[in-house]
């Protein structure tokens, strides 16, 4: 369940007013009270349209300050940190989402959603920061970390792809070639000569 951050150190749990507070982004407790998911790394102002967090990610804080002194990062959409946040540091955000969601569904609603911004917004800015769009990132992400398990596992070149978030094996030996220019089997055995004495 989710705690309460004093400016006294003292953790003490949400109170069933401040939770529902979050889950009906009533506006009227802005101001009291700030709330950080633990998965996001974000903390918001409880009128935030976001997606409703797990409970149990919850942390509240009675100030910005106190949540950003906690390692939390203002929320982009109800730009809980008093100032539009800069599009570098959202970029940021985005790219670091990414990096811990890579082997699951991602579309770019779900990260929009998952870094608090409009998924239009965010494929602009961040193509206009990148030179990429968001789901280029992806791609590059997955087959990097599917290049590392080539060379590094005996795992089935369809295991790897659904490992990394692939799991259509067309789609993924299509993707594959067209960033690293052969296919996934060319690629370990390239790779792999002169390891375990082949």
């Amino acid at each position: 369940m989710g705690v309460w951050k004093s400016s006294e150190g003292v953790a003490k749990m949400v109170t069933e007013e401040q939770w529902r507070a979050i889950c009906e982004n009533d506006a009227r407790y802005d101001g009291k009270f700030f709330y950080a998911v633990s998965s996001t790394r974000i903390f918001c102002r409880p009128s935030c349209k976001s997606r409703v967090p797990r409970r149990e990610n919850v942390s509240v804080f009675r100030n910005a300050e106190d949540a950003m002194a906690a390692g939390y990062r203002p929320c982009k959409r109800c730009k809980s940190g008093g100032a539009r946040m800069p599009d570098v540091e959202w970029v940021a955000q985005i790219e670091a989402f990414v990096l811990e969601h890579y082997a699951e569904h991602l579309t770019l609603d779900r990260i929009a959603d998952g870094c608090h911004g409009s998924a239009y917004h965010l494929h602009r800015v961040f193509k206009a920061q990148k030179g990429m769009t968001p789901l280029d990132f992806v791609h590059q992400v997955r087959i990097h970390r599917a290049c590392v398990l080539l060379e590094t596992t005996r795992m089935s070149v369809m295991d790897i792809g659904v490992a990394v978030g692939i799991s259509n094996a067309a789609q993924f030996a299509t993707l594959f070639r067209k960033l690293e220019g052969v296919t996934p089997s060319v690629y370990r055995k390239r790779r792999m000569v002169g390891i375990d004495g082949e």
